[in-house]
């Protein structure tokens, strides 16, 4: 059995050039193992979003060229979406690209006696994000997050 990390950079790098001929970005690839039928949930984006029709078509060819190339050795359900407003944040260029956007932070070990943060992005310097809570900048190493999403702001 192939290890799970190993099937999804493959399927990135089969999913990578559909998104980019679309002019769309891969953010993110999801293989959750769920009953019988594994989970791929594949998330794209440009700036404006994307459309239903934008989903369809990158569902269409990766699951065209996932079927030739026989990746996933599970059954398994794809689904093609947006990331939608309270998106993931896991990179660095996400935190770089939301600078001043509201967002909460998971760590895995405590910071300043915490393990949650929300707050603003101020900055990303190094290897942590600076975040604004509570009148408080906090910085927090990328490699220590364990979760971190953008928040809703009404």
């Amino acid at each position: 059995m192939i290890p799970q990390q190993e099937i999804v950079d493959k399927i990135s790098q089969i999913t990578l050039p559909i998104a980019q001929e679309l002019l769309l970005e891969l953010v993110d690839i999801e293989l959750v193992p769920s009953g019988r039928r594994w989970l791929l949930r594949v998330f794209i984006d440009r700036d404006g979003g994307v459309t239903i029709a934008d989903c369809e078509k990158v569902s269409r060819d990766l699951d065209r060229i996932l079927d030739v190339e026989d990746v996933i050795d599970h059954p398994y359900v794809l689904e093609v979406s947006s990331p939608g407003l309270t998106r993931a944040l896991k990179k660095r260029k996400d935190f770089e690209r939301y600078k001043g956007k509201t967002c909460k932070i998971v760590t895995r070990s405590p910071i300043a006696g915490r393990n949650d943060f929300r707050g603003e992005i101020v900055d990303v310097t190094g290897d942590d994000v600076e975040v604004k809570a509570e009148g408080n900048i906090y910085r927090i190493p990328l490699d220590g997050i364990k979760k971190a999403n953008l928040e809703l702001e009404l």
